[in-house]
Parts: C-alpha cells; sequence; structure tokens
C-alpha cells in the first residue's frame, strides 16, 4: 500500500514538489496520461493557493480504493484568513490576488468529488477526489462514508499507526491501531493488527481484539479499537485497549465510547464489548492519541455536515499534538448514489 503524504507547501518550489509526487502517485495508481493531467492541474492550482493565500499550509495525498477503482485523495489544509464568501471565490474570475481567478473553479471541475470548508479568520480545508477510472453508482441502501489522516510522527518515515475498514454482510467494521512508541517497530505491532483484522471479519469487536492479543506478543505491542456499526439494528459495538478515543456524534445524544487500559500484545486486564445506538445522521470519530482529546465539533458551525475528510482534516490541523504518530478516522451514513 502507498503510504499517505504531508507536505507543506509554504514557497512555490514546494508547490512544483507536490506536483511532481501527485503525478508519480497517479501514474503508480494506473491513471492514464488525461487523468494524469487533471491530477496535475489540481495539485498545482491547491498548492498555489496556498503559497499566495495561506499560512502553514499543508498538503496531503493518499490513495483511495472504492469498487476496485484506484483514486487520489487531495486534502489542503492552513490556518490562514479563510474564505468569506465561498461562491463567489468558485467563481471563474474572481481573484484577491491579480491571477486570472481559475483556481477553486478549475478544481471543483475536474474533481470527481470536491468540498469546501472555510470560516474567517479561521483557516480553510479543501478537499478534491479524482479517480482512474469512471466509478459506478452505489447500488447497496446503506454505506458507510468515511475519511481518514494517519500521518507518521515529525522526522519519522513510517507511521506506527494504522487502519483498516471492512464491510461484511450488513455491517462496517473499523479499526484504528496505535503501535506501542513510534518508527518501523511500531509501524509492526500496528499493521499485525490490521492483518488480524482482515482475517477474522465474522468475529465480533472484542473476539477480534483477543485474537490481535495472542497474535501481537511476539511485538512492541498496541492500543487497538475496534468498532461495528449495523444499519440494520442501528447499533455500534465497541472494543479497545488503550488510549483510542471513540466517540458517537448524534442528534440525540453523544456518546463517548469506552476503551480498556492496557497494551494488546502485553498486558490486558479486560476486554469487553459495549453496544451503543446509532441513528440517522450520526457520526463515528475514532483517533489515537496523537490528537488531543479537548475538540468540540460544535465549535465549528455546519462542519459536521461536510465530508468526513474535511472533518478529519480540521481535526487533525487545529489539534494534532506534534509529538506523536496521528489518525483521525471519521465515518457516517452515506446517501444512496453518493
Amino acid at each position: 500500500m502507498t503510504e499517505p503524504v504531508a507536505l507543506p507547501i509554504l514557497e512555490s518550489s514546494q508547490a512544483g514538489e507536490a506536483r511532481r509526487m501527485a503525478i508519480a502517485l497517479a501514474s503508480r495508481l494506473g491513471f492514464n496520461e488525461t487523468e494524469r493531467g487533471k491530477v496535475g492541474i489540481v495539485v498545482t492550482e491547491v498548492a498555489n493557493n496556498l503559497v499566495r493565500h495561506a499560512t502553514d499550509g499543508k498538503l496531503l495525498l493518499q490513495p483511495l480504493t472504492r469498487d476496485k477503482s484506484e483514486g487520489i485523495e487531495i486534502l489542503a489544509l492552513d490556518k490562514g484568513p479563510g474564505i468569506s464568501n465561498i461562491n463567489e471565490c468558485l467563481r471563474d474570475g474572481f481573484s484577491t490576488a491579480g491571477t486570472p481567478g481559475t483556481g477553486l473553479g478549475a478544481i471543483s471541475r475536474l474533481s470527481a468529488f470536491f468540498d469546501l470548508y472555510s470560516v474567517p479568520n479561521g483557516g480553510t480545508a479543501l478537499l478534491s477526489h479524482l479517480w482512474a477510472n469512471d466509478l459506478p453508482a452505489r447500488s447497496q441502501a446503506n454505506y458507510l462514508e468515511s475519511g481518514v489522516v494517519c500521518l507518521p510522527k515529525t522526522g519519522e518515515d513510517v507511521s506506527g499507526d494504522a487502519w483498516a475498514i471492512d464491510q461484511d454482510s450488513g455491517r462496517y467494521l473499523l479499526l484504528v491501531a496505535d503501535g506501542l512508541g513510534h518508527g518501523s517497530q511500531a509501524a509492526l505491532a500496528s499493521r499485525e493488527a490490521v492483518r488480524v483484522f482482515r482475517e477474522n471479519l465474522g468475529k465480533s469487536p472484542k473476539e477480534i481484539v483477543e485474537v490481535a492479543h495472542a497474535a501481537l506478543r511476539s511485538t512492541r505491542g498496541a492500543a487497538l479499537a475496534i468498532a461495528e456499526v449495523d444499519f440494520e439494528r442501528l447499533t455500534v459495538r465497541f472494543a479497545g485497549v488503550g488510549n483510542i478515543s471513540g466517540t458517537i456524534l448524534s442528534p440525540e445524544k453523544n456518546n463517548n465510547l469506552v476503551s480498556y487500559n492496557g497494551t494488546v500484545g502485553h498486558e490486558v486486564r479486560k476486554i469487553q464489548e459495549f453496544v451503543y445506538p446509532w441513528s440517522k445522521g450520526g457520526l463515528l470519530i475514532m483517533h489515537s492519541d496523537g490528537l488531543g482529546t479537548q475538540w468540540r465539533l460544535d465549535r465549528y458551525a455546519g462542519l459536521v455536515t461536510r465530508h468526513p475528510s474535511l472533518i478529519a482534516g480540521v481535526l487533525y490541523r487545529d489539534f494534532n499534538r506534534g509529538r506523536d504518530d496521528v489518525t483521525v478516522l471519521v465515518a457516517r451514513e452515506g446517501e444512496m448514489g453518493g
């Protein structure tokens, strides 16, 4: 699997490097020349906007897979002045920097999916999805729309965190793992957790954690949490050990998901599964301790309704501790045909 990358975009040379890396990623994922050209234009426009307008601009690139199709997610985050009128900025010809003003409009048109969240004096988050091939319409009545930021500690080449999502017989299973410490040995532990997860999809969250506890004994061990979202029963079953945080936000009631202390693979005093209600409009957020726990989504007007990748990106931007690997996984029920 190709690792996601986060690139600081503070000057024009970094914008050029981002374009080269994005096109190289598109080539590895099987994009043809025309589609690679679209990727190059979008990344160039996004990066140039960060250079011209942003403060602490960062560009995240990661591969996507859906229905055996390969794609690229482009997520731009900044702490700049924000955008006071998004609709006006999407109109071709609008510019605040003396340029032709085709940036945001071009990004929106070339993207298979585009979303933007911005707050005046509070920064901007921009999301673009591009695919190597046209995607078929979703056929299932219910599906889980997700977004993830998973990045290593500054200075490390590989993240000690890992995540996975899988659908099995009408339910969705979600995993977040945080290998003890950071670096390659932590990554081995978290990837072993993903392997166990994928080989035991028919089991309950509690049972998978139990299998992982035995399998991770030869590793550093990991904090580990698994959630099962069941659309038919309208429930979330959750089992966690260690410092993976989980929260369900819903119109009726918010629930903080319970994990027990310990390290999977080493010392686990108790593995227990809890069941929580799931409702239409609910939002599930799981994250490692690389993200601070003081976040409050209700402080961001309208963000809860945006794409999960934008939510994950904003939380990462504003609450990343900066001294550890970090994973933020956000999921909600998607709409038919989306």
